[in-house]
């Protein structure tokens, strides 16, 4: 299965394991990471960005690919749908199935209102689902949501909306309660209290994790939730337009059967855009971790609605996703194996980084590594370079890789490569949508009644986001969302429905010259096989 070269840096990476387990490659300094990162990540190549020439944010850089959505034409003539006779009716209409959409159905049906979700797949096919290494929280005698918000803050490049985080950091310790009540299966000691690690930028051992899958955990535990309480799930079908009033308030939104191809209509007081994130659409041709929707229909809906966009241009690559074998290509890789005790090492068998930098900032170094230095391995169809794995329990004992991270290793041994006694090849995998849809902390957009939550939101995080603060956020800000839907909902008079808004923009479209034939949002990616 390896290649001789793969063997012969093996060789080289287990003659050294020694001596890096012990060896601490020093932090970089700031401007050292400012230089690394202008120079090797992904979101400074300029040439892979679009001006808009449209909408709220024209004028502002975003990707290529995210661009012809957001400049895309609507996948419904306005003409041809009516209104008149919704086939849903209802108080707050949650728009995504994943862990921010089912924290936002929660609490608007424990408000007491008529809450309904849509969700283009089933409810838990979503990037809450794929999250693995844990959830901050600064709930110990040595940590408090200030310290929690310097680290996040510092991480993000200081450009996080200081509002949004500090919602995020306060509100930490309840997110962790609400879960653990609701019957989430934290990592615990023989006594009960709660195990926590670090991540990486994180000054204190905030993380909170069920081994390696926590997200599915959580997702597990959310969505027995919704329905216990018997909270209406329409599956496999996707929000294609958003529908506003006469007054410019959000009025519900123009559904699409994805198995029938049939048109439906959702009436609603309130909506929450809840659609994640967006590495389907694989900028820079980057594999992904996401799951299998993740195509930014959030963005796109609330975009065409007169919502405005922050930090549209940046992403996160997680540092390590899957490089070996090919059949695993992109998959997340922990960041916990990382606070576990595992080193990145290049081919010559050298720890040639600090383990635990934060993420944008250990992409671009494996990045550097792997072209300008030439210090990667070299696989069949690719270049990576190893995480030696068995370090964790060289330094941590025998046992602790399937007692702390058991789902990299079955991840890892379906393919034949043990990861207790073998090291793993990973290079950054496209895997967070850092930049959003603008709220207030109250999760408001721009769009009177549209609220927002999860990852389709930009700014909690900055220009870079730390490990663990997604699913924190999605359920600060999905809580938040569910609350505040519901209670709106209660003084909404809703006026007359209108699709103006999708005539207002395609007119836009015309007197700017934009003649792409992008139909958006996407919905789903496409894999097929191009014909010679």
């Amino acid at each position: 299965m390896y290649t001789a070269e793969m063997l012969e840096s093996m060789k080289k990476v287990e003659a050294n394991r020694a001596e890096n387990a012990v060896l601490e490659p020093r932090r970089m300094t700031a401007q050292e990471k400012t230089d690394l990162l202008a120079a090797y990540h992904p979101d400074y190549k300029t040439g892979e960005f679009t001006e808009l020439t449209i909408g709220a944010n024209k004028g502002e850089k975003v990707p290529h690919e995210l661009a012809a959505l957001l400049q895309g034409k609507s996948r419904i003539d306005p003409a041809n749908i009516s209104l008149d006779d919704p086939d849903y009716d209802v108080d707050v209409l949650v728009i995504g199935g994943g862990g921010a959409g089912s924290s936002a159905a929660i609490e608007a049906h424990e408000a007491g209102a008529n809450v309904m979700i849509v969700t283009k797949l089933r409810i838990g096919d979503a990037n809450t689902m794929m999250a693995e290494g844990g959830i901050q929280a600064a709930d110990k005698e040595n940590d408090s949501p200030a310290i929690h918000y310097v680290d996040a803050f510092g991480g993000g490049h200081f450009a996080a909306k200081p509002s949004l985080l500090k919602r995020l950091v306060c509100e930490a310790p309840e997110a962790i309660k609400w879960l653990s009540d609701l019957g989430v299966e934290f990592d615990k000691t023989e006594d009960g209290t709660m195990v926590t690690t670090h991540g990486g930028g994180t000054s204190r051992k905030r993380m909170h994790a069920a081994k390696d899958y926590s997200g599915a955990e959580i997702m597990r535990t959310l969505r027995d939730e919704v329905l216990n309480r018997q909270i209406p799930v329409v599956d496999f079908t996707a929000a294609i337009e958003l529908i506003l009033d006469e007054n410019g308030h959000v009025a519900g939104a123009v559904l699409l059967n994805m198995e029938t191809d049939e048109i439906l209509i959702a009436r609603a007081k309130t909506v929450i855009i809840a659609t994640g994130g967006a590495g389907r659409l694989h900028y820079q041709g980057f594999p992904t971790s996401n799951h299998y929707g993740a195509t930014a229909d959030g963005l796109v809906l609330a975009y065409r609605a007169g919502a405005k966009l922050m930090y549209p241009d940046t992403l996160q690559y997680h540092p390590t996703g899957a490089a070996f074998p090919e059949q695993i290509f992109g998959a997340l890789v922990t960041e916990k194996v990382r606070s576990l005790g595992a080193k990145l090492i290049n081919v010559n068998g050298e720890a040639f980084m600090h383990p635990l930098e934060t993420r944008d900032v250990s992409a671009a170094s494996i990045i550097r590594e792997c072209s300008d230095r030439g210090n990667g391995v070299k696989t069949a169809d690719g270049i990576g370079v190893w995480l030696d794995t068995p370090m964790i329990e060289l330094k941590n004992g025998e046992g602790t890789i399937e007692a702390r991270i058991p789902a990299m290793m079955r991840m890892f041994g379906k393919y034949g490569i043990d990861i207790r006694k073998e090291p793993i090849l990973i290079y950054p995998t496209l895997h967070y949508q850092n930049g959003g849809i603008d709220i207030e902390p109250d999760g408001q957009s721009a769009v009177p009644g549209l609220l927002v939550a999860g990852e389709a939101v930009g700014g909690i995080h900055g220009r870079n986001r730390l490990m663990g603060n997604s699913l924190l956020d999605i359920i600060v800000f999905g809580r938040s969302a569910g609350k505040n839907a519901a209670a709106l909902s209660k003084d909404v008079k809703l006026g007359a429905m209108t699709l103006e808004h999708v005539n207002k923009f395609n007119n836009e479209r015309a007197a700017a010259g934009i003649d792409d034939d992008t139909v958006s949002p996407k919905l789903l990616p496409s894999y097929a096989r191009k014909q010679n």
